[in-house]
C-alpha cells in the first residue's frame, strides 16, 4: 500500500487505544545471512541463527512490538525501536497482552543465561526517564564492548553507548556505572 492511499488513515482508525503494536517490516540493508552467528548476552560462542534474533536472515523479515506514541493521519509516532530510517513497514497489528505475553515459556540457551544486573546505573547529566532505562538495562548487566552491542571503548578511558539517536559517554568505577555525557547523533 501506498502512503498516499487515503485508505490508510480509515485503516489505521482505532489503532490509537492500543498501547503497543507489532510491525513487520523488511530488512532492507541486509545483503546476505549466515548460519551461526554471535549473539551479544551469548558467551557459548556462535548459536544457530534460527535460535538468535539477528538481522541476516535467508528471508530478512523483521517483527518488532514498539510502544504507539501517537497518530496524526497516516502517520504513527513510536517509542523505542530497533529500526533504521526508511525500514519499509509491511504490517502493523496490534498488541494484545493476553494473546501476544508468554512470560513462562522455555527461552532456550536465551534462558540459561545469567542476566543479574552486576553494576549500578547512575546518571551524572539530565537525561529522559525512557532513555535512562533503555541506558541502564543495557549497563547494568553488561557495561563492556562486544562486537555485537553498540558499545565503543574511548581512548580517554570512557565508553560510549549508542541507544537510536542518542550517545551516552560513561565510565566504570568498580561496580558503578556514571553516565557523565549524552549527545544527539
Amino acid at each position: 500500500m501506498r502512503q498516499d492511499d487515503p485508505r490508510l488513515v480509515q485503516a489505521l482508525q482505532d489503532l490509537e487505544g492500543f498501547s503497543r503494536i507489532w510491525l513487520i517490516w523488511w530488512f532492507h540493508k541486509n545483503q546476505s545471512w549466515r548460519a551461526r552467528v554471535l549473539p551479544p548476552r551469548g558467551r557459548g560462542g556462535r548459536k544457530g541463527l534460527f535460535a538468535t534474533r539477528s538481522p541476516h536472515r535467508p528471508c530478512p523479515l523483521g517483527l518488532s512490538a514498539v510502544p504507539l506514541l501517537g497518530i496524526e493521519g497516516h502517520r504513527l509516532y513510536l517509542g523505542e525501536h530497533d529500526l533504521l530510517e526508511g525500514t519499509p513497514i509491511l504490517d502493523i497489528k496490534p498488541y494484545i497482552p493476553r494473546f501476544d505475553a508468554f512470560p513462562d515459556e522455555a527461552a532456550g540457551w536465551f534462558g540459561e543465561l545469567d542476566l543479574t544486573p552486576r553494576f549500578q546505573v547512575v546518571a551524572c547529566c539530565e537525561l529522559e526517564p525512557a532513555l535512562f532505562e533503555r541506558a541502564r538495562a543495557i549497563l547494568e548487566v553488561d557495561p563492556l564492548p562486544h562486537r555485537t552491542r553498540r558499545i565503543l571503548a574511548l581512548k580517554d578511558g570512557r565508553y560510549r553507548l549508542s541507544c537510536g539517536d542518542y550517545r551516552l559517554y560513561y565510565r566504570i568505577e568498580g561496580e558503578t556505572v556514571r553516565i557523565q555525557e549524552v549527545r544527539l547523533r
